[in-house]
């Protein structure tokens, strides 16, 4: 029945050219179509049965489907439960300059991975974590650059082109200039291009270099300055709320779960203990 299937499409406020598809439905087929986009998809439960490639596939719950742009395909539930996964489509203009960089190498252009169907919690990982950012709108443009990176790299390590080992010259020199860059920036929408500007560093080798020094992504480690930095102001009296916002935090809500995550305590416990 039409009311047993539900499709909900939402675009990303800080990544150009990228939209997550979440889909439940039973007794539903799919025409055969192409999309001009990539897409990296997740079943989540039930089976999805598609035809992709000349071959039938069926995906069953924590497979990843990956689909070329231009590639014909169609989709129906199978089994006896309901179906229901997320997709997420990239354009290969903002895609294959990634890919580029993971495989180190200049340009790549007209980029296909090999295998439909597979089996990699890795980049199941990526899938779904980009997917809820995007959809519940609560993830800064670095968190959601982070995860779409990490989709760039699997695919480049499924297409066979992948640069494992290649290292900057004195990197600490460059990561510290990154995390100088980040204390002096703290209160900006950062992106990874910027940082990674301020390091001389590409994108893709920035993120794995960045992580081996410092133990943390970017991502969270960006998070963790935001966090102390809110602290310092809550000694002086500030207001929970006008914090929440200088620091780019989605609500009051999003910066109380962070913060206690940290501290122990929501930044109210804290301030309300600070200045007794």
């Amino acid at each position: 029945m039409e009311s047993d299937n539900q499709f909900r499409f939402v675009k990303s406020t800080h990544l150009p050219e990228l939209t997550v598809l979440h889909a439940a439905m039973d007794g539903f087929s799919y025409d055969r179509h192409a999309h001009e986009e990539h897409a990296f998809g997740v079943t989540l439960t039930g089976r999805q049965d598609f035809f992709s490639s000349g071959v039938h596939h069926r995906s069953t719950p924590g497979h990843v489907i990956q689909l070329n742009p231009e590639e014909v395909h169609d989709g129906h539930s199978g089994g006896d439960e309901p179906l229901s996964y997320v997709m997420v489509y990239i354009h290969p203009r903002h895609l294959e300059p990634l890919i580029a960089e993971a495989a180190g190498i200049a340009r790549v252009d007209d980029f296909r991975v090999r295998e439909t169907l597979m089996r990699d919690p890795v980049l199941r990982g990526h899938i779904t974590e980009l997917a809820r950012l995007v959809s519940g709108g609560t993830g800064s443009r670095i968190e959601q650059e982070q995860a779409l990176y990490g989709i760039a790299s699997r695919a480049a390590r499924h297409a066979g082109q992948f640069e494992p080992d290649a290292v900057a010259t004195r990197p600490d020199v460059l990561l510290r200039r990154a995390r100088d860059y980040i204390h002096s920036h703290v209160a900006s929408d950062l992106s990874l291009e910027e940082i990674s500007e301020a390091a001389h560093l590409s994108k893709y080798h920035f993120l794995r270099l960045f992580r081996r020094q410092f133990g943390m992504t970017p991502y969270r480690y960006v998070l963790n300055c935001r966090i102390n930095a809110a602290r310092a102001e809550l000694d002086t009296g500030a207001s929970l709320s006008d914090l929440a916002y200088r620091y780019g935090f989605a609500d009051l809500s999003h910066f109380n779960r962070r913060f206690k995550r940290v501290y122990g305590m929501t930044p109210k416990r804290y301030q309300e203990s600070i200045t007794r």
